[in-house]
């Protein structure tokens, strides 16, 4: 039988995915289960990492069961997943502990401390990323401090999609763009001791497994993944570069000549611009942001990324359930979220100013500030639910231009994708705020398609990733819709003030945490 299905696993935050796609990008059919992680006192949040193998492969038995013949039609299989965390294995590929998500918070404290001692600065001069309490380099360092005899029994540090490429393969690699954003100079796309250096922990070097390229390297799928999956053994496993990546690549932030930016708007925001050679990389004075190589040669992507985007909309979206069900007319949340969108498509635009940080770990793009809190501003006794309701709407997309912003501007036009992407309330706001058009990518599970396009091109199945964007994603996306210009220019009013809003108030975050915990206020 004829191969012609490749396999994209997205091992995210919220699930578990493994997505079936024909050779010219059409999806047939997707397997998921919910993902689990656990939250622990201090801000630490841990999953299960056997329990995270043992579901990756429970959704590609599933997968079997939805596609006929899947194992001898399976040309590739491809991995991507959440990014950042630290997976520690020993010697024998045993977990040392519980795996540490992006989620963790635990390292909070000393990435401030390193942030106003100049360290963050040094570190982002070759990084080209901010540091920041997610990433692994912060994760080991809290590790060497705190718990060392559990970094004393690892041999490896992986990541999610690391991890599971692993149990699927038996190699120990991870991508090229997080291998470098955390411990590389991105203009050489390789390892940097100095960054080992500057952190004082130049003997967990060790941990760092080597780079693979996956658009043109795989490795086979071993006997043992193969009973447990039911695929073929030897089929070819492609390592993919994280999840964001993947999702800016089956989002639509590659075009071969326009500049094109991709927002996915989900549980967190992720705003990403193709960088077409060193000389097109902006680095802020903010020292924030991620420099990723990207799998097209000569290419990076920037990105910035705020902690909280839909968080907040499902915030307000349980207010009003709340509400509505004290009242006795409890509603589905589906329901209670189709009703907001509705009702503030026609409400008066910034009547309400709203900062989306409604995430307890703060916020990290394009600022860092672990203290960082959501806030309205603005309020008179004109202003109801509903204006309310928008502001947290116009707050994200502020956010997203303020990410553009740090990056340098924002590109001609911008792609939208995640769950958010649907509500053309929302797409009308930020194609309002950015000035821009924007695009929907009807694309269900870019992340998947992204690492199925890298097995793509690795199996030669196109010449390059212009050739298989063509075929995969362009298709996907819907036309451009135009930013309106009365609104845009309201919104341009606005923006310096939402940023002058937050900028003013870190300080009073501070005293506000301060308060909470029963210390003294900062004077």
């Amino acid at each position: 039988m004829h191969r012609d299905v490749i396999i994209g696993i997205d091992a995210g935050t919220s699930m578990i995915k493994a997505v079936a796609f024909a050779a010219n990008g059409k999806q047939l059919a997707t397997s998921a289960v919910a993902n689990r992680y656990d939250t622990l006192p201090g801000g630490g949040v841990e999953q299960d990492m056997p329990r995270t193998w043992a579901d990756a492969a429970t959704v590609l038995r599933r997968l079997a069961a939805e596609v006929p013949n899947l194992a001898i039609r399976t040309v590739a299989v491809a991995v991507t997943g959440q990014g950042d965390g630290t997976w520690l294995i020993d010697r024998d590929g045993e977990p040392v502990g519980g795996a540490w998500l992006w989620l963790d918070s635990r390292s909070g404290a000393l990435v401030d401390a390193l942030r106003r001692d100049g360290t963050g600065e040094r570190l982002y001069a070759v990084t080209g990323t901010g540091l920041n309490a997610c990433q692994q380099s912060a994760h080991l360092l809290w590790l060497h401090r705190h718990q060392p005899e559990r970094l004393a029994r690892a041999t490896t540090a992986f990541h999610c999609k690391d991890w599971l490429y692993f149990n699927l393969t038996g190699v120990r690699a991870t991508d090229y763009a997080e291998g470098v954003f955390t411990f590389g100079d991105f203009r050489s796309r390789a390892y940097a001791p100095e960054v080992l250096d500057i952190l004082g922990i130049p003997q967990l070097a060790r941990l760092l497994p080597p780079l693979v390229e996956g658009s043109r390297e795989s490795h086979p799928l071993s006997p043992s993944a193969a009973a447990a999956t039911g695929l073929l053994a030897g089929t070819p496993v492609v390592l993919g570069y994280l999840d964001t990546v993947c999702t800016a690549l089956g989002g639509g932030v590659y075009d071969p000549v326009r500049t094109v930016g991709c927002s996915v708007i989900g549980s967190t925001g992720m705003h990403a611009r193709l960088a077409r050679g060193l000389d097109d990389i902006r680095l802020n004075d903010q020292q924030t942001g991620y420099t990723k190589s990207f799998p097209v040669p000569g290419c990076w992507t920037q990105m910035q990324s705020n902690m909280a985007a839909t968080l907040n909309i499902d915030w307000i979206v349980a207010c009003a359930g709340e509400l509505l069900a004290a009242a006795g007319s409890a509603m589905e949340r589906r329901d209670v979220l189709a009703l907001v969108d509705a009702r503030i498509a026609d409400r008066e635009p910034g009547k309400a100013l709203f900062h989306p940080f409604i995430y307890e770990a703060g916020e990290r793009g394009p600022f860092v500030d672990p203290l960082a809190r959501a806030q309205f501003l603005g309020l008179t006794t004109a202003t109801g639910f509903f204006d309310l309701a928008r502001a947290v709407y116009e707050g994200l997309a502020f956010a997203a231009r303020d990410c553009y912003a740090a990056m340098g501007h924002a590109p001609e036009e911008i792609c939208i994708t995640g769950g958010a992407a649907r509500s053309a309330t929302l797409r009308g706001i930020l194609a309002g705020v950015l000035g821009k058009p924007v695009r929907r990518s009807r694309r269900d599970e870019a992340g998947a398609a992204g690492a199925a396009m890298m097995a793509a091109v690795q199996q030669g199945h196109f010449p390059d990733m212009a050739a298989c964007c063509s075929v995969w994603v362009d298709p996907q996306l819907d036309a451009p819709e135009p930013s309106d210009p009365a609104l845009a220019a309201r919104y341009d009013a606005l923006f310096p003030v939402y940023r002058s809003g937050y900028r003013q108030m870190r300080p009073v975050w501070r005293e506000l945490d301060d308060a909470r915990k029963g210390g003294a206020f900062h004077g």
